[in-house]
Parts: C-alpha cells; structure tokens; sequence
C-alpha cells in the first residue's frame, strides 16, 4: 500500500461535457454515457469517491485522454437516481483538487492514478486584503448582472478560507469553461485570488457596456413607440374632424411610392424630409399643397428609367428613307452616332441643330430620329419664349410655381433618353425676366447637362443621356456661345425634281388617305405634279405645296360624295379648274435682254430668291437715291458700286463727270420686303455699268458676290439657295465668287445639268459674261 500512497491513487473518472466542479461544491450531474454510468458504479462499490474532470471540447462524444483536462476534483457521490430515459441523476460534493498522474488500462470506464493538491489555507494580510477586494468587486458584478442573488453575497462573505473563497464565487460567474479550469488548476491561493480579481474587473467593464447599449436600444425603442402612438392620435383626431385619411393617408401613399422609386440617395433624402414637413404640418396649410406639389414632380421624374437603343443601322436606315426623300448629311449623322454607340456603349448625346427654310421637314426628321433609335420623343417649341424661367423653372417660392420645359418634357417622356426637340430655337427673345438662350447655355453643353440644376426642382438632373436636336430658320439670330454648343447640320431647299419625288411618293398618298381617297378615285398625273410646283408654289420646303394637293384631294372628296364621279384624273390643264389660275410665273426670266436691270439672288431665312435690280440714269446734280427698304449693308454696297464705277470711268467709256451731270436712281424692286447683306455688290456695278454704257445685260444671267473699291470680287453664303431659286426662274447662267467654287459640290446635279457656273474674281470678267456686247466697241 505504502508505494502506492506516494504515487497517488487509482479512482474512476467521469469526463464532463460543459460542466465544472470545484471543490466544496454540490450539485446534480445527468450521466447518460455508458463509460460514465460505469465509473458511477464502480465508484459507489468502492468508496463513493469519483474524479471530474472536464473535456475541452464539449461535442466529443469518446474523449481521448488529450481531450481531457489533468486536474480536476475529486468528489463524493452522495445520491444516485436512475430516470425513465436511462440516465442517472447524481448528487456530488466536491472533495480536494486532484490531478491525473496516468490513464489506466481498462475498456469499461475511464480509470486514471490521480494525486491530490492541498491547498495552504492560512492568511496573511495581503491575502486578507486581497479576499476584500475580490468579495467588493463580486458585490459590484451582482448588482450590474442579474443572474446573482443578492443572498449568495451574504453566503459567500462568511466563507473564511481564501481558496475556497475562490471556488465559490467563481462557481457563480458566467465564465468560459477554458476560464473556470484556468481557476481550477491555480494550485497558490494567492494567485487564484488575482486571477479572479482580473476575471472580475473584465466581467464588470463587460457588463457596463451591454447596460449602456441595452438603454440605447431601450430608448430608440421607446421613441419609435412613442412616434406610433402618436400618429395613431394624430388618425384617430383627423378621423374625428373630418380629415378621412386626408393628410395621413396621403403621406403614406407619397412613403409607398417613394419607396418604390428608384431615385439615387441624395433625391431620396430630400424627398424623406419633405415628406416629414408635409406630416407635420395642418391640413389647412397652404404650404402643404406647395410640398406636396413638390415631392410629386421629384417622384414623377425619370431617374432611373431609360429605353434600350434600338442599334441596328440598317433598321434606322430604312426607317429614315421611309420617313424622309433626300437629307443625306443629316441621316448620315445619325447613323454615326448608333455606330459609335454600339462600340463605346456609353455616350454623350450630341446635340445637332438642323438649320433651313421653312417645310423642308426638320421637325418631322427629328420624330424620324427618335423612331430610329426607339426612344421617346418630346418637342418643345421655343418660338417667342422671353422669359428664363420658362426654361430652368421658378423658385418654388413664388406662387404658382412650376419646373421648366426641359423637366416638364423628361417627365412627359417617362424616359432619362429620349430624343428632345427643342423647336424655333432661333425665334427666342430676351427682355426684363431674362434670356431664355442663356438659360439654355447648360442644357445644350454636353460638359456641363449631366448636373443640370432647374430652380424648382434643386436638386441636379443627369441630361447627357438625351439627344437634344433643335430647330432653327437662321444662325444670325442664335447667340453665338450657344451656337458653338451646337453641331450645325444645314438643309437647303429642294430642287424642282425633288419636290415632284416628295410629291408623288409622301405627300399624295398621305393626303389621299387622310382624305378616305383611294388610288383608284383619285389619280394625278406626274406632269400635272410638276405645273403644282412650278406655277403654284413658290418655296423652299414643300409645305405650301403640301396645302395645294390637300386641296386637290378635298375637291375631289366632294365631287365623289356628291356623285359626279367616282374615278377622277386630274392633268396639267384641269388644274385651273381645282386651284384657279397659276400663281407664279414659271421663270423670272425677262422677255429680253434689258439696259440697267440685272437678275441677282438674295439668301432669305425662306430659301433663296432672284431680284431685279434696276438702274435708272436722270440728268442733274449727281445725287445717289437707293430705294426697296434696303438694309444699311445693302446701301454700303451700293456705294462701294457706285464708287468703283467712277473710278474705271475712262476704261469703261463713261463720261468721267457723270456723276456731276446726272442722278442715279437704283431700285430693288418687291419693297415691302426688307433686304440686306453685302451679296449684291457685282450686280448693282453691273447694272450701273450697263446703264451708264446703254449695253443691255443678258436676261439669262444671274449673279452673286461682294465688290471692292478695286473691282475684285469676294466670297458669299447661301450659294445652293441662290442657285436653286436662280434654276427655278429659268436662269441658264450664274456668276460666282471664285472662293465659292468649292460649294459646288453641295450643288445637286440636276441643276448643274441644266445651269453654268462661271466662277470669278474681278469685276472685268464679270461684265464681260454678262453685257451682251463688250464694253469696248463703244
């Protein structure tokens, strides 16, 4: 027995899963494993005695001897009870610490030679200061945790010996089982007591803070309930007075479909604070319909909705060849920019500007765009728009207020994308409340629209994704940093054998069916087509013309209706009969060649013209008299004429003191209309020249060009205006700058087929086309 002693003794042990006892503890224990229930019952054979010792991991079913922690305690049984489920409930008392010196051979339970640990009880004054810390310390962990008794204070500061001081107190922490063991295998008194004080500190600081976050959430809580029972008020007062779901309901009508929407952070929090003054205020307010006005237009808006580009060109191609004859440059630009979509996938849109007269389908090329790229479209005409706020909207102050066109078309459109047409663009005008073409400075830059801010909505809108195309007669009228912002796409009138092409394949059938006419009750010849625009129109585009085979069709709706007949073919000589006499004449060409008057052509916001320009020489003093509301360029120009004829007076066989013995009279005819620009210098010298000289000028002549003091001739605009207005009055010959040569190649080829352009740089070449005898000869 002796050797045994010294080495310890053999005991059964009972690994705990979860669980720790400390000596002079007691408690019930459910012992379910067989290996365990084993260990009981060998332990209830011999002495009662058992060692515990705890696993440090909770889930192993079969402990292994490394599984284990080596001290434990080793404690009496003092109860067992078997239970209905098979296991047994066992009542122990902790003994002493003991530790595991070797795990035994034996299958049937875990048997193990365990030494025990004494503990030195006596005290001294550190210790004594020590164990009152640690029990004023316990006496704080109580009071913040409410998982301890009051009552286990009181029995816990009775307890004299400061180990088992330790124990107890430890066995009533909340404590990890890896912290309990630390505690456990403490053998030194006085180190146990530190280390609790340190487990005890830590579990304090821990538990004041879960107290402050548990008021903080207590506190959120309670305010939320607070604001739920109030609004529930709040209903039940409304409901009372009247207001059925007015004001409440409304605001949460105005939540549901906030939350809905998908309006970037920013809009959204703005929209939340609205809404939360909207709910605060009376139903009375006034100020409630200017929020509730406010936070409608915000929500309307399309911040997150766009249409996918349809990016076939091919499609887009056919589609804008259907819709449109001719306009090469400006279909060609949109196919551009599908191209460059597809490739790069985000892109600004460009912003084009279709300048040209009237009719010649700007506003109907951009619908086209739209339907080509499948987006939405939106016009706005700013024809006569004065005012600034019309564009970027009023302050929401003012009463009445309202965004401006460009966010009121975006909501219209219901898409961020769509194909915007800004239409008139240049017929704005400015006065006291502001310039509206200023305003438009933003919109129209592509560097600046994706922060484009309107007055009543404030916050900023992303407008780089539309395609802005806008309108315009004339560039003279537009300011010009706006017309840097914008790519200029020029479309010129129609040759006569365009109109006839417009005629027969888009306005007819349209009309016809807008009529209720079919083909076979109305049929007009391609001939009679021709004598409609020749001799009853007179324009660039094809709007007028587009009335007078309106016309046509009305007429024959009635003859039909009245029963006359019911198949009618209009030819060139019954047209009178439809539309009455010819308007125009055919050609402005005189009958014959003519002293002093000269064919020139004018550019106007309606296409080009042909002008007579008569001169007339009178005996008397030399004065100089222009009339036919001439501009202030257009009379410069008439001097500038008149001064380089005086000066090549000799060369030309004039009498060098005509203008002392004579008055001149130069007259543009068609007065009412008013003319300017400096184009008309070379055919005002040659009118004065031919009739200074008595030598007729060509009737089939007509020119274009600005003269200087020394005969040269300088470059115009509106050269395929001019030409196409020259080719519809019969001309056979133009005259041009020889710096306008290169704009022969917008010229379209059937006028050049049937008109010679003779390019020239010095007024000499000039007379010498157009004078039917040279100069000379006199």
């Amino acid at each position: 027995m002796g050797p045994t002693k010294s080495k310890g003794r053999n005991i059964p042990l009972l690994p705990l899963r979860g669980l720790l006892v400390y000596p002079s503890m007691v408690l019930h224990l459910d012992v379910g494993r067989e290996k365990s229930v084993k260990a009981l019952e060998k332990a209830m054979i011999d002495d009662s005695m058992i060692l515990l010792c705890s696993q440090s991991e909770v889930n192993i079913e079969e402990p292994a001897q490394e599984d284990i922690y080596r001290i434990g305690t080793v404690a009496k049984v003092r109860q067992m009870l078997k239970l209905p489920n098979g296991t047994i409930r066992v009542l122990v008392e902790g003994i002493t610490r003991s530790e595991i010196i070797e795990f035994l051979a034996n299958e049937e339970f875990y048997e193990v030679q365990a030494k025990d640990l004494p503990e030195d009880e006596s005290t001294d004054p550190e210790t004594d200061a020590l164990m009152r810390t640690v029990l004023t310390q316990f006496e704080s962990y109580i009071n913040l945790s409410k998982k301890v008794t009051p009552e286990t204070l009181a029995a816990v500061s009775d307890i004299d010996e400061p180990g088992r001081l330790a124990d107890v107190i430890s066995s009533h922490l909340s404590l990890k089982i890896k912290d309990k063991q630390e505690i456990l295998e403490t053998v030194d008194v006085r180190l146990r007591l530190e280390k609790l004080l340190d487990i005890l500190n830590n579990e304090r600081e821990v538990l004041e803070l879960e107290r402050k976050i548990s008021q903080r959430v207590k506190k959120q809580m309670e305010k939320t309930q607070k604001e739920y029972y109030l609004r529930e008020q709040m209903k039940a007062i409304q409901k009372e007075l009247g207001d059925k779901e007015g004001r409440t309901g409304e605001v949460e009508e105005l939540r549901s479909q906030l939350a809905e929407s998908g309006v970037p952070e920013k809009v959204r929090e703005k929209i939340e604070k609205e809404i939360d003054r909207l709910e605060k205020m009376p139903a009375t307010s006034a100020e409630g319909g200017v929020i509730r006005n406010y936070v409608d237009w915000l929500l309307g808006l399309p911040w997150d909705k766009q249409t996918e580009d349809d990016l076939d060109i091919g499609n887009a191609e056919e589609i804008l060849n259907d819709d449109h004859y001719g306009l090469e440059k400006p279909k060609e630009r949109v196919l551009e920019y599908l191209a460059v979509q597809k490739l790069v996938k985000k892109m600004k849109g460009p912003i084009l500007c279709l300048v040209g007269p009237p009719g010649v389908g700007k506003t109907s090329l951009a619908r086209s765009i739209a339907k080509s790229l499948g987006r939405e479209f939106v016009r706005i005409s700013l024809g006569g728009v004065r005012d600034e706020a019309e564009i970027r909207g009023h302050r929401r102050t003012y009463v009445g207020a309202m965004p401006g066109r460009i966010i009121q078309g975006l909501k219209n459109a219901g898409t961020r994308n769509p194909v915007f047409l800004l239409d008139e663009i240049d017929k704005m005008a400015s006065d006291f409340r502001g310039d509206p073409s200023a305003a438009l400075l933003e919109v129209l830059d592509p560097e600046q629209n994706n922060t484009f801010s309107d007055h009543f909505i404030e916050v900023p809108f992303d407008l780089s994704n539309v395609m802005f195309v806008t309108t315009a007669n004339a560039t003279h009228t537009i300011p010009r940093p706006l017309l840097d912002r914008m790519e200029m796409i020029y479309i010129p009138g129609y040759t006569e054998l365009e109109k006839l092409q417009i005629a027969r394949k888009y306005l007819l059938p349209k009309q016809k069916s807008d009529h209720g006419l079919t083909d076979e009750q109305l049929t007009v010849e391609e001939p009679t087509l021709l004598k409609l625009v020749r001799e009853y129109t007179r324009e660039s585009g094809v709007r007028n013309l587009e009335q007078q085979v309106a016309t046509l069709c009305r007429k024959t709706a009635k003859k039909i209706v009245s029963g006359d007949e019911q198949s009618i073919v209009i030819s060139p000589d019954e047209l009178k009969e439809y539309l009455g006499p010819q308007k125009f004449r055919y050609g402005m060409v005189e009958a014959e060649d003519q002293i002093g008057a000269v064919t020139g052509l004018a550019w106007t916001e309606v296409g080009g013209d042909t002008l007579v320009i008569e001169v007339t020489v009178l005996p008397g003093k030399g004065k100089l008299t222009l009339t036919g509301k001439l501009g202030d360029v257009m009379k410069e120009s008439a001097q500038a004429a008149f001064s380089y004829t005086r000066s090549r007076a000799a060369q030309l066989q004039i009498d060098p003191e005509f203008h002392e013995k004579n008055d001149i009279h130069i007259h543009i005819p068609e007065g009412a209309i008013p003319k300017d620009g400096p184009s008309a210098g070379i055919t005002m010298a040659t009118a004065l020249i031919s009739a200074l000289t008595n030598i007729p000028v060509s009737k089939e002549v007509a020119m274009t060009g600005e003269i200087t003091l020394r005969g040269r001739v300088l470059p115009i605009g509106g050269l395929k205006e001019k030409s196409l207005a020259a080719h519809r009055a019969g001309i056979k010959k133009i005259l041009l700058p020889k710096d306008n040569e290169k704009d022969l190649r917008d010229i379209p080829d059937s006028v050049r087929n049937e008109v010679t352009f003779v390019p020239v740089g010095h007024m000499d070449e000039v007379l010498d086309h157009a004078l039917v005898k040279p100069v000379e000869v006199l």
